[in-house]
């Protein structure tokens, strides 16, 4: 006899989850998701924006102030559903972008709430003129909309702009396909079957969680302290998309690489002080005088010997977790004392060993 069920079993185990637990279980799980989403979005809009205006030397170690500044970053978010006006209100709470610098498509402008209509923030019903505008172009919609978006914003994406998907159902090839062009970045969530962090479902908006260091180091990559793990290939994406920016500015590649490496490994490391370590750094041979054009997608779906590196040097790890905290967290602080930075670092710490 054939057991019916048995291609099915992965999923017995949610059939388990019932009742009022089994609610509070599953909106753990979505809040989770989208708090690592926002987090990991406002990262790669702060890492971009660094390098690709990188303020003057001898100020890296400066508090951020804002996501963007007069000559930043333009970013463009289609949807305007849960997802997408999460985001919107996240990069303006929190990342304190001005409402020029973002702009919003949606069938259904009387759906952005309360919030994002009394910000003023640009609302278009075109996606294809959004797209043009961009340099970050993130995707919210529905699955079932992915197609029909990406034949009318396909003409219209110009180089270096980074198409940033969020829309999990659809894979990078796929993607690709549609949009017929590589700088996409889409970061591939996992839940493990632990139960997902509860402070996450009980602190209010994401806004409000975002603001605790223990959540936003929580979403550090690599890292399963959340129970919602973030593939490293995703970091090696972004890493890839801002070389890309830099090579489109025509920046040499030894000054695109000096300014990622005072970004990730500064000058008084307080990690590698403590373990009286020399900080990485990356490096490069044989190369023309600038970079070429990255295929994110093929950055994200091969094996690589950065991709190999992130996973096996806990030492990199921490760092990126420190900077990870400091982009995030900081922009979410008003003032941040020194000794929260202590706390960051004795945390990715524990986390990384």
């Amino acid at each position: 006899m054939c057991d019916v069920a048995e291609p099915f079993t992965s999923f017995q185990a949610d059939e388990a989850v019932e009742g009022e637990e089994g609610l509070l279980y599953l909106t753990r799980r979505h809040k989770g998701l989208t708090v690592s989403a926002c987090a990991h979005a406002i990262f790669f809009c702060r890492l971009l924006q660094l390098l690709c205006f990188p303020r003057p030397r001898g100020t890296e170690e400066a508090l951020p102030t804002s996501l963007v500044g007069s000559h930043g970053l333009k970013v463009g978010i289609i949807g305007g559903g849960h997802l997408g006006k999460q985001l919107a209100r996240v990069l303006l709470a929190l990342g304190r972008a001005p409402r020029p610098s973002i702009r919003i498509s949606t069938r259904r402008p009387e759906s952005l709430g309360k919030y994002l209509q009394e910000q003023g923030l640009t609302c278009l019903y075109d996606n294809a003129q959004l797209a043009a505008w961009a340099d970050i172009l993130f995707l919210c919609c529905l699955p079932s909309h992915v197609a029909s978006v990406c034949s009318a914003v396909r003409t219209a994406i110009r180089k270096p702009c980074v198409v940033y998907s969020l829309v999990t159902a659809v894979p990078l090839p796929r993607l690709k396909q549609l949009l017929c062009y590589n700088a996409i970045v889409r970061p591939q969530y996992q839940c493990s079957g632990k139960e997902p962090t509860k402070e996450w479902g009980m602190k209010g908006t994401v806004t409000a969680v975002l603001q605790d260091l223990a959540v936003v180091q929580a979403t550090c990559p690599l890292s399963s302290q959340g129970k919602t793990s973030l593939n490293g290939k995703w970091l090696v994406g972004i890493f890839y998309a801002a070389l890309n920016s830099s090579m489109w500015q025509s920046l040499p590649h030894q000054k695109a690489l000096e300014l990622l490496n005072d970004l990730c490994f500064p000058a008084h490391c307080p990690i590698c002080a403590e373990q009286k370590a020399s900080c990485p750094r990356f490096c490069l041979f044989s190369l023309p005088r600038t970079f070429p054009w990255f295929d994110l997608t093929a950055a994200q779906l091969r094996e690589s010997p950065f991709s190999q590196l992130l996973e096996k040097s806990e030492f990199l790890q921490k760092h990126l977790a420190l900077l990870l905290g400091k982009l995030v967290f900081f922009l979410t602080a008003q003032i941040l004392p020194y000794f929260s930075l202590n706390l960051l670092i004795t945390q990715s710490s524990r986390t990384m060993t």
